[in-house]
């Protein structure tokens, strides 16, 4: 009998070790796929993919290199948001006077957002006027509205922001500013972020650990109703939902988010790129990636 149960233990190791290999086999391929894809992109891309419904499948392709935030660093302000309704220092259901004046974290000097350099230009016609602190929001992350960014970093504080994304193992981006602090961006104050960190951030929300269960569902109802689609989701098929922020500005395009597949599955994928010589092509090439990742991920089943 103790025979028996050897050679049972014996076979159990060995198919384990099998799945094992075989599983590292195929993450190798898929790294070995996207590294020739990185490849023909002219700039740098870094790659963070970690598959939710499996903590062992993983990769990261120069993840832990810093890049400009753009607008990926509004999911950490959502995430601030919550977090200080949740405190009791605001209430997401109160709404605050909309104004279009700033100061620069240079020298304190006042500075406007201007209409032709946002994706959100309906919002302006609301200066003046009160708006609710949901509906700004809604706006900094689905149409990455950079006055609605503006008026609610002010409110919740940058280093309040990062100070939370530390909590969340986020240990290298860095919330510094508001959008179009000119003198800022001139001394290189610029948010930061890795695509390693902006993983840990997704996948906080996707596990309800960026804030309450329902903070953190109603985090991935708002990012899937992102506006910008041209990465993650582009060469997904149309019942696949993507929660995600996009992220651009001359020469970068940046995609975050997570990815749910209709059997119940999901990961998370961040794609940042720098330094593109052709936004364009570079667009549908990150695109691509992403397809090469969903295909790698469904036939793992």
């Amino acid at each position: 009998m103790n025979l028996f149960k050897t050679i049972i233990t014996y076979f159990a190791i060995i198919g384990f070790l099998f799945s094992c290999a075989e599983k590292v086999s195929k993450l190798e391929v898929l790294q070995t796929t996207i590294k020739s894809q990185l490849d023909s992109i002219q700039g740098d891309v870094a790659v963070a993919f970690y598959n939710l419904s499996d903590p062992t499948d993983s990769l990261l392709i120069n993840a832990e290199e810093k890049f400009h935030a753009a607008s990926t660093m509004k999911v950490p302000v959502m995430i601030e948001l919550f977090k200080q309704d949740n405190e009791g220092k605001l209430n997401l259901e109160d709404s605050i006077l909309l104004k279009n004046e700033f100061r620069s974290i240079v020298d304190s000097s006042l500075y406007s957002m201007h209409v032709g350099m946002d994706s959100d230009s309906v919002i302006y016609s609301k200066i003046g006027s009160t708006v609710a602190l949901k509906e700004l929001m809604y706006n900094m992350i689905t149409l990455s509205s950079n006055l609605a960014t503006n008026v609610l970093i002010e409110l919740v504080g940058a280093k309040n922001t990062t100070a939370t994304m530390r909590d969340l193992g986020a240990d290298k981006i860095e919330v510094l500013r508001g959008v179009e602090d000119t003198k800022a961006y001139e001394l290189g104050m610029s948010n930061t972020t890795t695509a390693k960190d902006l993983m840990l951030i997704m996948k906080a929300i996707a596990e309800n650990a960026a804030g309450t269960k329902e903070d953190c569902q109603e985090m991935v109802s708002i990012m899937k109703d992102q506006q910008f689609n041209r990465v993650i989701p582009f060469y997904l098929p149309e019942d696949v939902e993507v929660a995600h922020k996009t992220g651009s500005i001359v020469g970068l395009h940046h995609d975050a988010g997570i990815v749910y597949l209709p059997d119940g599955r999901s990961y998370v994928l961040v794609l940042l790129s720098n330094k593109l010589e052709d936004y364009e092509k570079a667009t549908e090439q990150l695109a691509g990636l992403s397809k090469t990742v969903y295909e790698y991920v469904v036939n793992e089943k």
